[in-house]
């Protein structure tokens, strides 16, 4: 799997004199790319610097120290983070990411997509994200128990169901959600299901949940090929990163007659023309933890995955690995942004003009919030849907996101990503209009 770019940013126009250090990058990176987005933005609906200034910085961040008593009787002290980016439309609402790279930069501008997310599907949340610095895998599992329980504690003033509600992220999953809710609820005195959302079932989670981010993709990728008069049976499919949001998205692509050639995780590649058979690449992965060695393909360099001649690409693992450097030997009409900016600025500006239509993460990945979003209601309501009901209820919210980014598109004649983020900033900078500034 390619490593995430730190190319240089181009910033399309300059940030506000007035912006905070913690609204400014502190390298190249997903904060410099989520501000230059902005700054875009905000340049073509003619708002003020101080408005620009506020969408930019964010409304809180906690910094804290993790100490982790090791197994081995060991101390080591980790560093974890929580950005609150707006909380203008309601609570923040942002996942909990475990990995080395976290830093507090990452972090912000996680927190800046998750505010534009929730906007462009029209949730009653703001963005918010959390990280710890940490490689889970040399971590045992009651060392990962202790470090979640003690970021939960550090950071509980900032959280609640109506304050900020967590999810999964690289490196979570729902035992960790379970952890936090339990140590926000034991130290509230009650079970309080509706913390966190992506939890396990038996203790208030969503059916639904752990798939809907790979639907909501298949869903907008379904809708833009729509636009040409195509369907998912016309269609071969490359898939970049087969974690949680690739493989089920591998597997939902293959379900409704795609053909899904080529797939990689951060070991290696598999490549067969005419499609992968997806149960038995799916049942090799669970074996063996990886893509690679599996009978039923050939292997390809991670890299070469991105420039394969297919008619979709999914990047779904880390951001930044569409650059300026492949970007021109990109041959997929149709990017579907699984993961969270993988597309540099510059590679999005060579895209376009060599008219590839990109599907952008906040629209294309945002399934799993919405389906979040109804963890959440059935939990403060304490009722519970269906599997129908939450992924019919998953396609209309979808469908009817990607038709209002569409058309935002065409009246504005720009990319779908610069239309999801006008009509993004646009909603949330009119709540804070609104609302009003106090005092």
């Amino acid at each position: 799997m390619p490593e995430p770019s730190h190319e240089p940013t181009p910033e399309p126009v300059p940030l506000p004199d007035a912006l905070p250090e913690m609204a400014r990058p502190n390298h190249a990176g997903p904060l410099a790319t989520a501000q230059a987005q902005l700054a875009a933005a905000v340049e073509r609906l003619g708002y003020d610097e101080g408005l620009h200034t506020m969408l930019a910085t964010p409304r809180r961040e906690l910094h804290v120290a993790i100490p982790l008593r090791r197994d081995d009787g060991s101390t080591q002290v980790l560093h974890g983070f929580r950005v609150q980016h707006n909380i203008t439309r309601g609570p923040g609402k942002g996942g909990l990411r475990y990995h080395p790279s976290v830093d507090i930069d990452e972090v912000r501008a996680l927190a800046m997509w998750m505010t534009w997310k929730c906007a462009v599907v029209e949730l009653p949340y703001g963005g918010a994200k959390g990280g710890v610095a940490i490689e889970p895998r040399l971590y045992s599992p009651g060392e990962l128990e202790r470090v979640t329980r003690r970021y939960t504690s550090e950071i509980m003033p900032m959280i609640g169901p109506e304050r900020d509600i967590m999810a999964p992220d690289v490196g979570t999953d729902a035992q960790t959600m379970a952890w936090v809710m339990d140590t926000y609820s034991v130290n509230q005195g009650y079970t309080i299901p509706a913390v966190v959302t992506g939890k396990p079932l038996e203790v208030g989670g969503s059916l639904g949940r752990a798939t809907a981010t790979s639907r909501g993709v298949v869903h907008c990728a379904r809708a833009a090929l729509a636009e040409s008069g195509l369907d998912l049976p016309d269609v071969r499919v490359a898939v970049q990163g087969f974690g949680k949001v690739g493989s089920h998205a591998a597997r939902f692509f293959a379900e409704g007659g795609a053909r899904v050639e080529a797939v990689s995780d951060e070991f290696g590649a598999m490549h067969r023309s005419g499609g992968l058979d997806l149960p038995r690449l799916l049942d090799h992965v669970r074996r063996t933890g990886s893509v690679v060695d599996f009978d039923g393909g050939d292997p390809l360099p991670g890299d070469a995955l991105l420039t394969l001649d297919v008619d979709v690409l999914v990047p779904a693992a880390v951001e930044g690995v569409l650059t300026h450097e492949n970007a021109p030997e990109v041959k997929a009409r149709w990017v579907v942004e699984g993961a969270n900016g993988p597309t540099t600025p510059r590679a999005d500006a060579i895209l376009a003009d060599r008219g590839v239509v990109v599907v952008p993460d906040i629209l294309a990945n945002a399934g799993g919030v919405v389906v979040s979003y109804f963890e959440w209601v059935q939990a403060q309501q304490a009722y519970w849907w269906t599997e129908a009901e939450i992924e019919a209820k998953l396609a209309e919210r979808m469908a009817t996101a990607y038709a209002a980014v569409a058309e935002m598109a065409r009246r504005e004649q720009v990319t779908l990503r610069d239309a999801a983020l006008l009509l993004s900033v646009q909603r949330v900078a009119t709540a804070h209009r609104t609302r009003g500034l106090y005092p």
